[in-house]
């Protein structure tokens, strides 16, 4: 699974035509021993994650919604996705 970004000890993933797991756009955030789904509004759509890297993870993601819309579209026609900026 191709690296979007890392920041603050998260790293963050999409998929390669990930549409069967979970249907709306998404990507994967781990921290640790954690591991969550999160739509592209920075929602936790399955897993656990710790409430302080979560909103992290929204606030990066509110940052790049369009960078990640993008990578989405990417990802789902099997064509490579774009690193994103780490959240600073």
């Amino acid at each position: 699974m191709p690296t979007l970004s890392m920041f603050l000890g998260i790293l963050i993933k999409m998929n390669w035509k990930d549409t069967g797991q979970h249907n709306m756009p998404h990507f994967h955030a781990y921290y640790g021993d954690f591991e969550a789904v999160f739509g592209l509004d920075g929602e936790i759509i399955a897993g656990k994650f710790p409430r302080k890297q979560s909103a992290f993870v929204k606030a990066w993601t509110l940052l790049h919604e369009d960078e990640l819309a993008a990578n989405w579209k990417l990802a789902v026609n099997g064509e490579v996705i774009f690193r994103i900026e780490p959240l600073r």
